[in-house]
């Protein structure tokens, strides 16, 4: 993998621009195993290229600027892996200018001499780029070298069937980092979009991508990016990683420290790393207050007679841990022979401050006995004061 950076147009290849690249493959974990190179330090090079071609009476200056001769009659027939021979007529393509006036090349002129000094053998891009194609192979051709192996990818569209853009909430590399998916998530999900390994197979690893992948297989219809599927294939990968590597994780996106059995309580209900902060808060600081709504739904008739006797059956379950709760707060339910949630729910509003929260004997076993019971007790207490 050759990494280039491609900067002709000066305007738009700004050192953040460029930084952004190299950020969005180091986390993506894509290694490339030369360059990085700069298309614009390559200036003299390309101008050199430009020579030999006004010289071989290939290209010549039109008003200062240097176009190509494109030949009258015939076409240019580019190969390309996943499409086939496209055909480009000649007569639909001008003579099409390789330097400005300033004698500074043009992005197809530049693209094709570094392919073919830095020994290219496979150019693998978007759709897109495929107009751009037959002009560059025109100009290896005009330089006496064969074109490498053109695969033209299909382009994203959103789940709505147009093209991938802002409105779909289209996403950067960055962006996904910081929404707290995983790169080997990333890696997998955005493989298999216009490629699979066959009709049912969805999660593969690195190694199985680099030893399965084929260009032939790569479909030429749009593929769709569809951010739910790639929440759920990032949940399952988050589910699967040891707990101390997720902890680590969680870490080093928030930057903050976090304790190890929020992790274990939050892992089986997350999808993403920042879905672990709405879950797991409650247990690294108290709740500033409680979810209203949720409080006049949940503390009506009879919630503080059953929130007391919660509080009776945690203080007494002994030795204290998530089976011991369990084994509790079930009894209480079947002894005062109501629904689970009008026990479980005023006691998880108690502790987290809403209704919404990893599994509530986790939950208090996490918290811990007494800072459990201290909480149930300042729920009683705004109850008692009918507030």
């Amino acid at each position: 993998m050759v990494l280039r950076i491609e900067d002709t147009d000066r305007e738009r290849s700004t050192p953040e621009n460029v930084e952004q690249i190299l950020e969005a493959l180091e986390w993506l974990e894509l290694d490339w195993d030369e360059g990085p190179f700069s298309q614009a330090e390559r200036v003299e090079r390309h101008k050199e290229r430009i020579a030999e071609l006004v010289e071989g009476g290939y290209a010549y200056g039109d008003e200062g600027a240097v176009r190509l001769r494109v030949p009258s009659e015939g076409e240019t027939v580019v190969s390309d892996v996943i499409r086939g021979g496209v055909t480009f007529p000649h007569k639909a393509i001008d003579d099409f200018v390789i330097a400005r006036s300033d004698g500074s090349p043009l992005y197809n002129l530049a693209v094709a001499v570094d392919d073919l000094d830095m020994g290219v053998t496979h150019v693998i891009r978007g759709e897109d780029h495929l107009s751009n194609t037959p002009r560059q192979v025109m100009i290896l051709r005009a330089l006496g070298a064969e074109p490498p192996v053109y695969a033209h990818l299909p382009l994203l569209h959103g789940p709505d069937g147009k093209k991938l853009s802002k409105r779909h909430g289209a996403a950067s590399v960055q962006e996904l980092r910081d929404a707290g998916y995983l790169p080997e998530a990333v890696r997998n999900y955005i493989a298999l979009l216009g490629w699979g390994l066959d009709e049912t197979t969805t999660f593969l690893t690195t190694e199985q991508l680099v030893k399965e992948f084929s260009l032939e297989r790569v479909s030429r219809n749009p593929a769709v990016f569809d951010e739910q599927k790639l929440r759920w294939m990032n949940g399952r990968y988050l589910r699967e990683l040891p707990p101390d590597d997720l902890k680590r994780r969680i870490e080093a996106l928030s930057g903050r420290e976090v304790p190890p059995a929020a992790v274990a309580i939050s892992q089986e209900k997350m999808q993403t790393l920042v879905d672990f902060w709405p879950l797991a808060r409650f247990i690294v600081e108290r709740p500033a207050g409680y979810d209203e709504k949720a409080w006049s739904k949940v503390m009506g008739d009879g919630a503080a007679e059953r929130l007391e006797a919660a509080r009776e059956a945690i203080e007494a379950a002994e030795p204290f841990g998530v089976e011991s709760v369990e084994t509790a707060l079930r009894g209480l339910v079947e002894r005062l022979g109501v629904k689970p949630k009008e026990v479980f729910q005023p006691i998880r509003l108690a502790l987290t401050g809403t209704t919404v929260s990893p599994g509530i004997f986790e939950s208090v076993a996490a918290l811990g006995r007494d800072e459990s019971l201290a909480r149930i007790d300042a729920a009683l207490q705004r109850v008692r004061a009918g507030t």
